[in-house]
């Protein structure tokens, strides 16, 4: 469950404008009041990057600095969009837009198609996959279920990557991707499907960006007239932005810079997609003036929950890996996790709903459990044996909850009684709020008890307990509350998508528990083939697996249960062992030589108005900090750089490649190393500084007297971009 609705609270807005940052952080106080220029915020899971950001938000509309309907906040999914405009209607900032970027786009495809285009607009098809079988037979190639969904996840790669069909097979090639057909087949089909969407005058979700990206780059027009709209952006899971989505927030920016992000690297888990961490990654290159906020103190999990994930991310390699936070946990401490052998999957599924039971009957309620896997074909065996064990269940991923029938029928019946009540006798004997909706309800089927077993009827029943538990939440927070001001209610969280709690243990893959978190977690099939999975195979790939199961260790709470299967089925070969992912992190297991340990201090860093801002460094008496993330320095060469090895560089790639070029010709000339000349930090720390004048450069730990006296006017050159006629030492 989101944190969102885990609250059962309905709290009153804030008084003041400070009153808004009651409450947060250091950190999270640093991003809430930033709010000029661009802003990147590096969120560790749990360390909470939504109470930041719609603190941010409301922070500034509040004081009166931001504008509601300037502002635009977009995020991936439409329950994060949701989930972002429920905290911002509590936080007093309704009006402010907090949307999909597909959503965005979608608004504005509407309002200017008659204006750009003219005529209709083509219809938005909810699902491709049927275009992409008929593309296929047009082609004549025949395609199985899973051939299909492969093949139109291809298209959709390359349409997010702005890649057309003549140029699928190289790019693909290059991306490293594994097609599920002959590159040349797909290209065939991709074409096709164009063609059959034109001629049937219909648009993909794809297409709603594509094309608002191509009305925003022609007409200059209607490019101006969305900027003078939206004055200020904020971009939720930065690091899912794909190639298209990056092109389009740069069209909605322009010139400006009133930019906020936020992001984790180490949560990248949709490559597959498009997505890709470099936007996040590259911030600071792209606005050297950007403030960066690291946000580490985890609020989530338990010290051994944490423990667990650091342990994870402590041996992955890649550049994310680089860049990943070290989080601190703020709770107390809980229970070690449990790391439990199965001889085959029903087995495994049997012994965790039998857990299930144990922690339901101790006081757990079943909507604070989830079962985590790696793929969706692992869930029948789950629910199977929930059902056995008497267990409720929740699918996620299934039909978002105002848009199921019954509660649609509910909200009809509820809003009828809101009106008309005082004339039915069902409403006779219903004291206060609660009962009367139970009224109202038990004509749609609710019951006091539960209807045995799983299935739609326990669905069903389900989602009305969901509305009578909120309708008592309603009331013990709103004094004197009427069934029409829970009617009002239903219809605000409706339109935010901010659903209530339902009462069931919930089964989810792991990329769709993203953004989620419950109090129980158990992380099944944790095995060599399904993490990582078979067909990961590059290095690029096996990482994004290892994220895959941070992602899934970081959604628990407190207790965390991890188990695998020997075989898949009884009398099978036990042939299977436990992911290499946990090895050193299990009891009894060896651990694999991993990198040195991530940075775990949060911390700020103010963006320079210009490069060479000559801001005194501190004295050699006082600690040396890392200019990124405030981390006090004892390592030399961190020193030298005035950061830490893994805060983001803004450094000048050409001039750090003009030093080192330089800094040889000078070695040979002195018959020294290179090293003696100057040390490959103290030319990286030139490189991202840029000194204008001796006192800047010898400022620089590593640039001595003598070195400044004797290279001094060759660096300085340099780094004014003069060429230099070389000579012994340097004249």
């Amino acid at each position: 469950m989101t944190a969102a609705t885990h609250s059962t609270l309905f709290p009153q807005a804030p008084d003041t404008a400070d009153a808004v940052l009651d409450g947060l952080d250091p950190e999270q106080r640093e991003v809430a009041t930033a709010l000029h220029g661009p802003v990147c915020v590096l969120a560790g899971a749990g360390t909470g990057k939504t109470r930041a950001i719609t603190h941010r938000i409301a922070y500034g509309v509040r004081a009166g600095i931001l504008q509601p309907s300037s502002v635009l906040a977009v995020t991936f999914t439409n329950r994060a969009a949701g989930e972002m405009r429920g905290r911002l209607r509590q936080l007093g900032a309704a009006g402010v837009q907090a949307r999909t970027f597909h959503s965005a786009a979608l608004r504005q495809l509407q309002y200017f198609w008659p204006k750009a285009i003219g005529g209709s607009m083509p219809r938005l098809v909810d699902r491709k996959i049927q275009l992409v079988a008929d593309a296929a037979a047009a082609c004549r190639i025949r395609l199985d279920r899973n051939e299909l969904r492969d093949v139109t996840a291809e298209i959709e790669w390359s349409k997010v990557t702005q890649t057309v069909p003549a140029d699928y097979a190289p790019a693909a090639a290059k991306a490293g991707r594994e097609a599920p057909r002959d590159p040349a087949e797909i290209a065939q089909i991709y074409n096709v499907y164009e063609d059959l969407k034109r001629d049937r005058s219909v648009m993909d979700f794809e297409d709603v960006l594509l094309l608002t990206v191509a009305i925003l780059q022609d007409r200059h027009d209607i490019a101006d007239q969305v900027r003078s709209q939206y004055q200020h952006f904020v971009v939720d899971e930065y690091q899912d932005v794909s190639p298209l989505q990056q092109r389009l927030l740069e069209l909605w920016l322009g010139e400006r810079d009133n930019l906020c992000v936020v992001g984790d690297a180490s949560q990248t888990i949709y490559s597959f997609t498009g997505a890709t961490p470099d936007h996040l990654l590259d911030f600071r290159t792209r606005h050297p003036g950007a403030t960066v906020v690291k946000l580490v103190r985890d609020y989530r999990s338990t010290p051994q929950v944490v423990h667990l994930a650091n342990g994870l991310l402590a041996q992955a390699s890649g550049r994310a890996a680089d860049h990943r936070l070290e989080l601190i946990s703020q709770r107390d401490a809980g229970p070690e996790p449990v790391y439990t052998e199965y001889t085959d999957e029903p087995a495994e599924a049997e012994g965790a709903a039998r857990r299930i039971r144990e922690l339901m009957a101790s006081g757990v309620p079943a909507s604070e459990i989830a079962i985590l896997f790696r793929t969706n074909s692992q869930s029948e065996s789950y629910e199977q044996a929930l059902a056995d064990a008497g267990v409720p269940y929740q699918l996620r991923g299934a039909e978002r909850f105002f848009d199921r029938p019954e509660v649609r029928k509910a909200g009809i019946a509820l809003r009828g009684a809101a009106r008309f009540g005082g004339n039915d006798t069902l409403l006779d004997d219903a004291v206060d709020l609660p009962s009367q909706v139970r009224a109202v309800l038990s004509g749609e089927g609710w019951t006091t008890e539960p209807p045995a077993g799983s299935g739609a009827v326990r669905e069903r029943w389900e989602s009305l307990a969901a509305l009578v538990n909120l309708a008592q939440d309603f009331a013990a927070a709103k004094t004197g509350a009427t069934l029409a001001d829970l009617v009002a209610e239903l219809d605000e969280r409706a339109n935010a998508q901010h659903a209530p709690t339902v009462q069931g243990v919930t089964l989810a893959s792991l990329h769709s528990a993203k953004g989620l978190e419950w109090d129980v977690v158990f992380l099944v099939g944790v095995a060599e083939g399904m993490m990582p999975i078979t067909y990961a195979k590059t290095d690029e790939q096996v990482e994004e697996e290892r994220r895959l199961l941070y992602v899934g260790v970081t959604r628990a709470r407190r207790h965390l249960h991890v188990s695998w299967a020997l075989t898949r089925a009884p009398g099978g070969r036990a042939s299977r062992r436990p992911s290499r992912f946990l090895d050193g992190l299990r009891p009894g297991s060896t651990a694999t030589v991993g990198r040195a340990a991530a940075r775990g201090s949060g911390g700020v860093e103010r963006g320079f108005t210009s490069r060479s801002d000559s801001t005194p460094r501190r004295t050699q008496r006082s600690p040396a900090r890392c200019r990124v993330c405030g981390r006090t320095l004892t390592d030399a060469g961190e020193m030298k750089l005035m950061r830490c090895e893994d805060c983001p560089s803004d450094m000048d790639e050409g001039l750090y490649e003009r030093l080192r070029e330089w800094r040889g010709v000078q070695a040979r000339l002195s018959g020294q190393p290179d090293f003696c000349v100057f040390t490959d930090k103290t030319l990286m720390a030139i490189a991202e500084t840029e000194p204008t004048t001796p006192d800047e450069l010898a400022r620089i730990p590593g640039v001595l007297k003598r070195k400044l006296d004797r290279y001094g006017d060759d660096v300085l050159a340099i780094c004014a971009g003069q060429e230099l006629e070389q000579g012994p030492d340097g004249e």
